[in-house]
């Protein structure tokens, strides 16, 4: 690692400093109390090729290293994951991309999905990563025994024992906290926006600029507030709250699964080959009976996992982002009522079948198919599976842990919530909440509250995000929101934008799905504008449904 600069007493101190600031480094001189950070703002990437995945021959591979924690840098590091295709044109440096989650790996999602954003390369690299926690980035794990843990929590079913539940969820992060090594005392949005700082300066660009979707929104909106003279064209697509309780955000996203379900359903029942049949009444007491026999008796999944009901509500969660899969979700679902056969099922819910997957806002545009690389053989440390480098290296792909994606999911967002009830304060309100939850989606509402119960026994999360996040003195940020999001509802983009101030300007996708960027040209089309030549739709204008652009 390059030193960005060395203390010294004579004279000239002065100049380095200035240089400094222009670079926008951190300085000792002008914030002596402030950790020195300077060997890692000095970094510059050295880009390959990718290996380990099977990649586009024109993608390239690198990584940089971040502190551990950053108000003590020498209490150890870690490596971040990146990947670029390179700009076509006249470089005016790169756009930073992120998919969403909390909890996907960005770089596999570039590989597939990479064609979407061929059009930026005119003039950026087109960049992604795997965030701190997150794929090759020192991935955290819960390991076999926590997914035995997570099995016995039912404490979002009717006459089930909460504080039992809660017992096993204490257990699960214990569990959590073993496998996943120091990374995990350390993740959450606002140490991965320190670590955007840190890409941004090796990157070469004096201001970041980025594309976010879903979960990337929160992400970006974060470093909106940390770096403000840094910020520079930001597009947030798929915009998350930043304000709601997990348990507010839980009913809202019970909510609008249940919607996107009755459009699938109708959807389904217009096709004779629709496992469910062509009415759409019988269609949805079938898919509650469905979900019911499987919690009874699960059929076997992928890998020796045991496919529940609670796993077909995740997979079918993930399959509603975009109308785009719907044709996938309904042969997996003939696959699973004709040949008693689960495993695209499981794939479609990421590979892992513990509660957890899809308590996010999940990934945005483009979404890829799952991954469905083989399992990995982690390695052993004082006799605990330990699946991330204690010494903060990139992992090899194949050693990233098949739970990564739940169990990043949620300690990002445990980590960005600051709530943590009692016992005996989710004991009081366990029955009000089942009957809201149910109320709002017979389908999801169990699934969404077991995953409200997740952060139990976890330490308190950070509260910056709900207190300092808003009124962002920044340069013009484009909000896209989407009529008809199943996870982030078009409400949240307003409320966001009032938040984060006059520099947000919002665009209105009337279509549906899961952000806009990949499903509406003419989105796309103004993100695009914006980011490349700073053209900048005017607030509230908007994108009539994918049919009217025909």
């Amino acid at each position: 690692m390059l030193s960005v600069h060395q203390r010294c007493a004579f004279a000239g101190a002065t100049t380095v400093t200035l240089a400094l600031l222009a670079a926008g480094m951190p300085s000792s001189a002008t914030a002596a109390a402030e950790p020195d950070l300077s060997r890692f703002y000095g970094q510059r990437i050295k880009w390959s090729a990718c290996e380990g995945y099977e990649t586009p021959e024109d993608m390239q591979c690198g990584k940089v290293t971040v502190p551990l924690d950053y108000a003590n840098p020498g209490d150890g590091t870690l490596e971040v994951a990146l990947a670029r295709y390179r700009a076509t044109g006249d470089s005016r440096g790169s756009v930073l991309l992120n998919f969403g989650g909390p909890g996907g790996a960005g770089i596999p999602q570039l590989a597939v999905g990479g064609e979407d954003f061929m059009g930026l390369t005119k003039g950026y690299d087109v960049v992604t990563f795997d965030p701190r926690g997150v794929g090759r980035s020192s991935p955290v794990s819960c390991g076999d025994a926590a997914e035995e843990a997570y099995g016995m929590t039912d404490g979002a079913a009717e006459g089930s024992d909460p504080r039992a539940a809660l017992a096993a969820l204490r257990k699960a992060a214990g569990e959590c906290a073993k496998h996943s090594g120091p990374v995990l005392r350390h993740i959450g949005t606002v140490n991965a926006s320190r670590d955007m700082d840190v890409m941004r300066q090796a990157l070469g660009d004096k201001k970041l600029n980025y594309l976010g979707f879903s979960y990337g929104t929160r992400l970006g909106a974060v470093y909106a507030a940390q770096f403000p003279e840094r910020t520079g064209r930001f597009v947030l697509d798929g915009v998350d709250t930043l304000t709601e309780s997990m348990s507010e955000q839980g009913l809202v996203g019970a909510q609008g699964q249940q919607t996107a379900l009755e459009d699938f359903l109708t959807w389904c029942a217009k096709d004779l080959a629709c496992p469910f049949g062509q009415d759409v009444r019988s269609a949805r007491t079938q898919v509650v009976q469905l979900i019911g026999s499987l919690d009874e008796d699960p059929v076997p999944g992928d890998f020796g996992q045991e496919f529940s009901g609670q796993d077909l509500v995740g997979a079918i969660s993930q399959a509603l982002y975009s109308r785009q899969m719907w044709p996938t979700l309904e042969q997996a679902l003939n696959s699973l009522l004709q040949d008693g056969d689960a495993r695209w099922l499981t794939q479609l819910s990421g590979g892992a079948a513990f509660p957890g997957t899809g308590t996010g806002s999940g990934s945005g545009a483009g979404r890829a198919q799952p991954d469905d690389s083989p399992a990995i053989a982690a390695r052993r440390d004082d006799q605990v599976t330990v699946t991330a480098d204690r010494d903060g290296d990139l992992v090899d792909l194949m050693d990233v842990p098949l739970d990564n994606l739940p169990a990043a999911l949620m300690a990002i967002n445990c980590a960005d919530d600051p709530d943590r009830p009692t016992a005996d304060q989710v004991t009081k309100e366990i029955a009000r909440l089942r009957t809201e939850y149910a109320q709002v989606s017979p389908v999801f509402g169990e699934y969404r509250l077991t995953q409200v119960l997740m952060c139990y026994g976890r330490p308190k999360g950070t509260d910056y995000i709900r207190e300092e996040v808003r009124d962002v003195d920044t340069a013009k940020l484009l909000l896209v929101g989407t009529r008809g999001d199943p996870a982030t509802p078009y409400r949240w983009t307003l409320e966001t934008a009032k938040r984060l101030g006059s520099s947000a300007v919002v665009l209105d996708n009337k279509g549906d799905g899961h952000t806009g960027y990949a499903s509406s040209e003419c989105v796309h089309q103004k993100v695009d504008d914006f980011l490349l030549y700073g053209s900048l739709p005017d607030s509230g204008s908007s994108c009539g449904p994918p049919e009217s652009e025909e």
